[in-house]
């Protein structure tokens, strides 16, 4: 199904990758990039203007609300092939099961998002980890192969818009297959199994990289990394600067070789303790950046100047609360977009409580404050 997009573009004077380009290298533009993060599963069938409209997921609403374009590629750098996922028990109105990751862990039936309650993971001890290596992490899999010629089809060298390359994980992937806990455990009982994780997640990101780098004309790069909760990292520093950050560099090298100077990470939660190490390593901007469980986004970009920047950063409780609250917070980052490194958008997944109407009236304020002037 076609998705016809509810309001117009904004207006401009550049291309989306001029001005992204731009905004993120502090330097003028016409008016600030317009894009968001996405939406909870439950917005698409609680929003009358997604139903209404046969707007099912993130990519159908970028298109429906008309956000300038921005694109990503990526590569098979994690498990492969992933653990197969079945259900173990049915238990009312939950269920055991095992995910791709090989976690153990109990969902509710509905479907509706909650953070999953782990019960334990299929990796646990070396033994564990060097047998699924083998299977599940080879380097040579027929299927990390890269179609360059298709990246180059889809995302020519004359595009209009920005384009990422994806760099993966070093950590948080790792957190995924062992849970909070076993990664806790993992840095004191096995920490050469866990550094030889790292090695691994590295090492098949430099694999992409080797295939794609210096072949497509990249704007930026991409990472996931959701290591903090609200007091901070879920690893410790000590961990972190020697066995994480050195990973990152290697892959920074690589970037930096292709010009690419512009790397942003996926970490929610309380990132101050780890920025030093991301800025050392390369990593000099922070997605989607959780306001609560860290500072209000001027703060950060007040401390580290020009080194730092931020996308995102719109808190989503202040989007609840309706226009008077809205308003106000997007007052305070009127400064920020006008310094530059900074691109406004829902610190998160927009949730359902926002009402539609709250969140039309956000996006016209976005513009006219951010927007092309007269």
């Amino acid at each position: 199904m076609a998705i016809t997009p509810c309001r117009p573009k904004w207006r401009g004077t550049m291309t989306d990758r001029e001005r992204f380009n731009r905004q993120m290298h502090y330097q003028p533009v016409d008016r600030c990039f317009n894009m968001e993060f996405g939406y909870w599963d439950e917005n698409f069938t609680e929003w009358d203007i997604f139903v209404q409209n046969g707007v099912r997921n993130n990519g159908e609403a970028d298109r429906f609300f008309n956000f300038d374009r921005i694109g990503g590629v990526g590569g098979n750098i994690w498990i492969h092939p992933a653990f197969e996922s079945k259900v173990l028990e049915d238990r009312g109105g939950e269920q055991l099961v095992v995910d791709g990751n090989g976690l153990i862990k109990v969902v509710p039936k509905d479907g509706h998002s909650t953070i999953p309650h782990y019960i334990g993971s299929t990796i646990k001890t070396p033994e564990d980890w060097y047998r699924e290596k083998d299977i599940r992490f080879n380097r040579h899999d027929p299927a990390r192969k890269v179609n360059v010629e298709a990246i180059k089809k889809a995302h020519p060298p004359a595009r209009d818009y920005p384009l990422g390359v994806h760099c993966g994980s070093m950590i948080g992937r790792i957190r995924d297959m062992l849970t909070f806990e076993g990664v806790a455990y993992a840095i004191y009982d096995y920490p050469e199994m866990l550094e030889d994780m790292v090695e691994t997640s590295c090492v098949l990101v430099e694999d992409f990289l080797d295939q794609v780098l210096g072949e497509v004309d990249f704007d930026y790069a991409s990472g996931w990394e959701d290591i903090c909760f609200n007091h901070g990292p879920i690893v410790s520093l000590d961990f972190f600067e020697k066995v994480v950050v050195p990973r990152y560099k290697r892959i920074g090298s690589r970037l930096h070789a292709h010009g690419i100077d512009l790397w942003y990470t996926d970490c929610d939660g309380d990132v101050r303790p780890l920025l030093p190490g991301f800025l050392e390593a390369g990593i000099n901007c922070l997605f989607p950046y959780e306001v609560n469980s860290c500072c209000h986004p001027a703060e950060l970009l007040a401390e580290y100047g020009k080194e730092l920047r931020i996308m995102g950063g719109v808190d989503k409780l202040e989007l609840g609360k309706g226009p008077k609250a809205i308003k106000a917070y997007l007052e305070t980052l009127v400064p920020l977009v006008e310094r530059g490194g900074y691109i406004p958008f829902c610190d998160h997944r927009c949730p359902p409580n926002v009402t539609t109407a709250d969140y039309l009236y956000y996006l016209d304020l976005k513009e006219a404050m951010f927007g092309l002037k007269e």
